[in-house]
């Protein structure tokens, strides 16, 4: 690598040479579970070693947190949009370390790791602006000398299960709102990416210390989804649980959190598509697939799965777009030329070489890539590199339906915008969807009642890459949930209706007459 791993970890409060304490319970670092290693996606070497955290680490950050609770949830909106406003700006501070280490650790490309992290302080700008935003409705009565008034009022713990993939953005969207919104937090961070889960939060905890925050307002563990993991999803104690990650073990969240009468954010699987129409602006379209397809080695949600293009210029664009693989290799995510980075783990390799066995078995033809990558540099020989793919295949082939969180790109044919609408909508997931048309009919065909039926519906803008002002988020399989801006935050309040009578009687709703 070209980065040092020890300076990065250095920088961040971190160490590659003897273990990191995988819990820190609001006030101190400290862990007791068994050693796991972090490995490097590039290279297959080990990063660093940390200690994860038991099921008496747990509860000690559930206790903290239950001890600060309501001082932190009396403390005024504005105060607490203050400490977020300070925490985006110490990971300003930070921000070339820790999106190296993303890149290091989850092997996205260095502008995509330093891009996640703007992501996070994004959402702190937006979020110190909302807490002093944030309003309930009055609500005329039909009762005189009465008035009805809507209040939001903070929900209580939240849990946060992030995934690999993005290891820091998806924190920043919920904490910075969960924060603002007076809640106490604990976070697990994907065990693969424990370093990344580590140096954020101490970024948080420092900030936290200096502003005097109750201990216990922020919490993270690191620990395997079967002990720790499985403890926040079965936790009374833990009014909502927001996880990311796939539609498989969320299904299982959203029964065991929903049983026990908790709230849950669903982000779920993705398996997105691009409609192109012949109308398009093929320039935008092609830029917008590549790297809708290529990034971050298609281990985004919103990550493009399915390329539907018009059959009068299907034959021509998928020449461009072939022509455009092409000139992509894999390599080193710090390298300032490469555009596609290692898939983060061996079982991901795994996951892409079945893809193309099945895929050729349902009829799909390999029209570049396919293979895992080969004449790699010896700093590299160990990664996980393979080959970005596209694939022509017919759009009723099963696995088409499912999800392949790997570079694969499939291309098919259609006929008519309404062919491809249905196409779009077939498969079980729902997230994020594109039309590339100059058509204004189309376009607003698209984004309405017939169109696609997933929560991220774009118009000549690609399936990824998402701000954080709109509401980030998917329907069907994919969750239901809604994350960072428009008004996600009402999910990390309590709402309540409060009706006050300012009169000297008492007139009953809907003219009952109940007189003693």
């Amino acid at each position: 690598m070209s980065t040092s791993i020890e300076s990065v970890l250095e920088t961040l409060g971190l160490s590659s040479s003897s273990e990191n304490a995988g819990c820190f319970n609001g006030k101190i670092w400290s862990s007791s579970g068994t050693n796991m290693n972090s490995i490097s996606p590039s290279s297959g070497n080990t990063l660093a070693t940390i200690k994860q955290a038991s099921m008496e680490d747990y509860n000690s950050c559930l206790s903290m947190m239950e001890s600060a609770r309501y001082t932190w949830a009396e403390m005024p909106m504005p105060e607490r949009g203050n400490v977020v406003r300070l925490i985006g700006e110490a990971l300003r501070v930070k921000k070339q370390a820790l999106g190296s280490l993303i890149s290091i650790e989850m092997g996205k490309i260095l502008s995509e790791g330093l891009g996640e992290v703007q992501e996070f302080i994004d959402v702190c700008d937006m979020a110190a602006g909302l807490s002093r935003t944030i309003a309930g409705q009055v609500i005329p009565s039909e009762r005189p000398g009465h008035q009805i008034l809507e209040n939001w009022s903070p929900l209580g713990h939240v849990g946060i299960v992030t995934a690999f993939n993005f290891p820091c953005a998806v924190l920043g969207w919920n904490l910075a709102i969960s924060l603002v919104c007076g809640n106490t937090n604990i976070w697990k961070g994907a065990s693969s990416t424990s370093l990344v889960t580590l140096a954020t939060a101490r970024i948080i905890s420092e900030v936290l210390k200096k502003c005097n925050v109750p201990e216990g307002v922020f919490t993270c563990v690191i620990g395997s989804g079967r002990t720790v993991g499985e403890s926040i999803i079965q936790d009374k104690r833990i009014h909502m649980v927001s996880f990311t990650g796939s539609t498989e073990v969320g299904q299982r969240v959203s029964e065991s959190v929903h049983k026990r009468f908790g709230r849950t954010i669903l982000e779920l699987g993705g398996n997105n598509a691009t409609v192109v129409m012949p109308d398009a602006n093929l320039d935008l379209a092609l830029r917008a697939s590549v790297f809708g397809a290529v990034g971050t080695a298609g281990q985004r949600c919103t990550s493009l799965r399915r390329l539907l293009i018009h059959k009068d210029i299907f034959d021509s664009f998928v020449a461009r777009l072939v022509a455009a693989y092409k000139t992509i290799r894999p390599g080193d995510p710090f390298e300032a030329s490469t555009l596609l980075g290692p898939l983060h783990t061996k079982t991901a390799v795994k996951e892409f070489e079945e893809g193309i066995v099945e895929i050729k078995k349902q009829g799909g033809k390999v029209l570049v890539g396919g293979e895992v990558a080969k004449n790699l540099p010896a700093s590299l020989a160990g990664g996980n590199f393979v080959e970005p793919t596209i694939v022509e295949i017919n759009h009723d082939a099963p696995i088409v339906k499912t999800e392949l969180f790997v570079p694969i790109l499939y291309v098919i044919k259609f006929k008519t915008f309404e062919e491809a609408v249905r196409i779009n909508n077939e498969v079980p997931q729902g997230l994020s969807s594109s039309l590339f048309s100059n058509n204004m009919q189309l376009a607003f065909k698209w984004m309405g009642p017939t169109g696609s039926d997933c929560g991220i519906v774009n118009v000549n803008v690609g399936t990824s890459g998402a701000e954080i002002g709109g509401a980030f988020g998917g329907n069907k399989e994919t969750g239901d949930g809604r994350e960072s801006g428009s008004d996600s935050w009402k999910q990390y309040m309590r709402r309540s209706t409060c009706t006050v009578n300012y009169s000297t009687k008492l007139p009953l709703a809907q003219g009952v007459q109940f007189d003693f």
